[in-house]
């Protein structure tokens, strides 16, 4: 029986002490944790003053000791105290049973403590008195047995309960998942790509909070029941009260902070939407600002709505709860670093795109030529530029790629006559070029998707050695690529030569021909041409 009462009073006496002991430190170096005596977890009193030739570590070991040599029935009556004097200081005896275990003197006080000899002796005895309870508990069997049925009993209702979240969980989820595919649900449909099934992801983390709360209100209670482990118990409570309480007092003083963000942001979002409304006047014509077109109406709004909400930002960000804190500055220095590492070329394509913007030169829709790529504009971003080409690809193109190479619009000049179209033919200097012009026409005038409108334009270009180049300038309809209309009107003027006998190809000589390549007079105007009537009735009166 001493033994097994010896063992356990001599449990963990390394362990550091809370800091609700008066005169234990609550963070005591390896000299301190020597002079403290520690029963059952609990810190009791910690012993500096020499007693005789004992110093406090050896009188701590002397009330072990003494604690060592007691029996049970020693610890039924409650522990008392004595004054006396001791080597000519003021003490106090603690006594149970009649049994001294220690003695308290007067240089065992710390002045920092600002207490009596007695008041501290009063606090000594009620930690003895309560370790003294709990070493009866601990050797009382029907208090054990009754601890024990308490805890299988909680245990079974703690599982339980866990197993009735988890199974409630997994219904939930499936009411979801089936809410999900009939495209119900408090998050638009089309945002569900993005943020998925969000409900059950909140759900699950609701859940496993409340298990994480169980299974901290359980092992608290559990650990409570049993004298052993009932300091923990009281510091696991300890420590939860004191995050509840840290909390509740971090979001008082946060509340003003949080306030004045909220206004900063209310203010934003009211300037915001004022511009938004004189915005859309602009861009319905309703109203009109020198330098403000159409095009650039939404590139300037996204561009002042990003300044204004870095400037809220800017101005709210003193006020963010834990804005002085060091994690706060780490993150801040840490954006930082990476923005200004990886900024470079983002900026350089970020400009270059508000550059094409605010000069106009590409907007959705335009039929454009940058470098050796030809294609209809579908998308101008503020990184890059989006093609459509008449092989059906699109091409993306980095802004500063655009603005640094030549863009040719060709729509922008077009207007209601239609995108200009330009072919080249070279044709023999035996061919009359009235001929050429009146089967480029006709063969214009065919052409199905050409503005018929506007009549064909026929150009002489270049006056080559051995032929004539021409070229045909024709409108086409709509928002047509140039690839199906120029395959149309190809093949229109491959059938117009064909038929009036002219061959489309570019004569080449070896050497001088025996008469000269010309064309007479009375050929000047072969069929499709027509002779002018004043020239028609001159060679009559000849």
């Amino acid at each position: 029986m001493r033994i097994w009462l010896a063992g356990s009073l001599l449990i963990c006496l390394s362990l550091t002490p809370p800091g609700w002991a008066a005169e234990p430190r609550m963070e005591p170096t390896a000299q301190e944790k020597a002079q403290t005596l520690i029963l059952l977890h609990e810190p009791i009193v910690m012993l500096q003053a020499k007693y005789g030739s004992l110093d406090g570590a050896a009188r701590v070991r002397l009330a072990h000791e003494r604690i060592q040599a007691m029996e049970v029935s020693d610890l039924i009556p409650p522990v008392t105290v004595q004054q006396g004097t001791r080597h000519g200081q003021d003490s106090r005896e603690f006594l149970v049973n009649g049994k001294r275990i220690l003695v308290l003197l007067a240089g065992d006080l710390d002045e920092f403590d600002e207490l009596t000899l007695d008041q501290a002796a009063e606090r000594v005895r009620a930690r003895l008195d309560g370790v003294r309870t709990k070493y009866l508990e601990l050797h009382s069997t029907p208090y054990l047995l009754k601890a024990v049925g308490k805890t299988l009993l909680v245990s079974l209702l703690f599982f339980a309960l866990v197993w009735l979240l988890q199974k409630g969980l997994r219904r939930v989820k499936k009411w979801l998942a089936n809410r999900l595919l009939q495209q119900k649900g408090l998050i638009p449909h089309q945002w569900r790509q993005l943020a998925g099934n969000v409900e059950a992801r909140l759900l699950s983390l609701l859940v496993l909070l409340l298990i994480f709360m169980l299974t901290y209100g359980w092992l608290t209670y559990v650990l409570g029941l049993f004298p052993q482990t009932r300091a923990w118990s009281e510091r696991l409570g300890d420590s939860l009260f004191d995050l509840c309480g840290d909390m509740l007092e971090g979001i008082i003083a946060a509340m003003p902070g949080l306030v004045t963000v909220m206004l900063i942001v209310i203010i934003t979002r009211f300037f915001i939407k004022m511009l938004a409304i004189l915005f859309d006047r602009i861009e319905n014509g309703q109203l009109r600002v020198q330098g403000v077109h159409a095009e650039t109406i939404g590139a300037t709004r996204r561009l002042l709505s990003v300044v204004i909400w870095l400037f809220a930002l800017t101005v709210a960000y003193p006020y963010l709860p834990g804005a002085d804190s060091d994690a706060f500055k780490g993150i801040s220095v840490f954006f930082g670093l990476m923005v200004t590492l990886g900024s470079a070329g983002i900026m350089n394509h970020a400009m270059s795109g508000l550059v094409l913007i605010y000069s106009r030169a590409l907007r959705p829709g335009d039929l454009v030529q940058i470098g050796d790529v030809e294609g209809m504009v579908t998308e101008l971003n503020a990184l890059s530029t989006k093609l459509v080409t008449r092989q059906d690809h699109e091409v993306t193109l980095p802004n500063a790629v655009v603005v640094g190479g030549r863009v040719t619009n060709l729509t922008r000049l077009a207007g209601e006559k239609g995108v200009a179209l330009l072919t080249k033919v070279t044709i023999g200097y035996d061919t009359p070029w009235r001929q050429v012009h009146a089967m480029l026409e006709l063969a214009a005038r065919r052409c199905q998707l050409i503005n018929q409108t506007e009549p064909p334009l026929v150009r002489q270009l270049n006056l080559q050695d051995w032929y004539v180049e021409y070229e045909l300038q024709v409108r086409m309809k709509g928002d047509l690529l140039p690839a199906p209309v120029k395959t149309e009107l190809h093949g229109h003027i491959q059938d117009v030569f064909n038929e009036f006998g002219v061959q489309i190809m570019s004569p080449n000589f070896i050497a001088q021909p025996d008469q000269a390549v010309l064309v007479a007079k009375a050929h000047w105007y072969q069929a499709p041409a027509e002779t002018p009537r004043g020239e028609a009735d001159g060679g009559k009166q000849e």
